[in-house]
């Protein structure tokens, strides 16, 4: 079961960052948007109201899922950029799961909103000078400062552990 919550693993916060890790991790942020086109291509209803795993989300809540996760982040990261340390606000990602629209809006919806948004979420981020890498938000869940390296890493992670959610759910049924 843990290997299909966690297929590519749990996240581990990076103790700190390289350049070519800064590269890969955008890179991974910008390529998500097309993963999930190939991701959901050709699934009919029925698929995509299957859960990844037993208990777990359908393909259309982990959809909708990152798209409100991604939305998140992006006004983090513009928050954290232009603002001293600013306190985020968390929510609720399992209620917004249930939400009418990650439950009955289709998928074509968020994939669409995450074309766009990462394209602007990687515009900043390939605009990042070596200083704006350090800004953090606070996490009052988490009760820390998170610096925008960090960030990036965990979506990056964040854009790897759903997608691979959805592939091998499709290698598991062989769609």
């Amino acid at each position: 079961m843990e290997q299909l919550k966690y297929p590519v693993g749990k996240f581990e916060r990076p103790e700190g960052y390289s350049a070519d890790e800064l590269t890969r991790w955008i890179a991974e942020l910008q390529a998500l948007p097309s993963w999930m086109d190939a991701l959901v291509e050709n699934l009919d209803a029925h698929q995509l109201e299957t859960p990844y795993r037993p208990g777990g989300w359908t393909v259309q809540q982990v959809v909708h899922h990152v798209a409100d996760s991604h939305m998140n982040a992006y006004v983090r990261l513009k928050l954290a950029l232009t603002e001293i340390e600013p306190v985020i606000k968390p929510y609720k990602e399992a209620l917004w799961a249930e939400l009418a629209d990650s439950k009955t809006e289709p998928v074509n919806v968020s994939i669409t909103l995450l074309h766009a948004m990462h394209r602007r979420w990687v515009a900043v981020l390939k605009s990042l000078g070596s200083d704006d890498w350090q800004r953090c938000y606070y996490h009052p869940d988490h009760k820390r400062l998170v610096p925008l390296w960090e960030m990036t890493a965990l979506y990056a992670w964040h854009c790897r552990h759903h997608s691979e959610h959805i592939r091998q759910l499709r290698i598991r049924n062989n769609w």
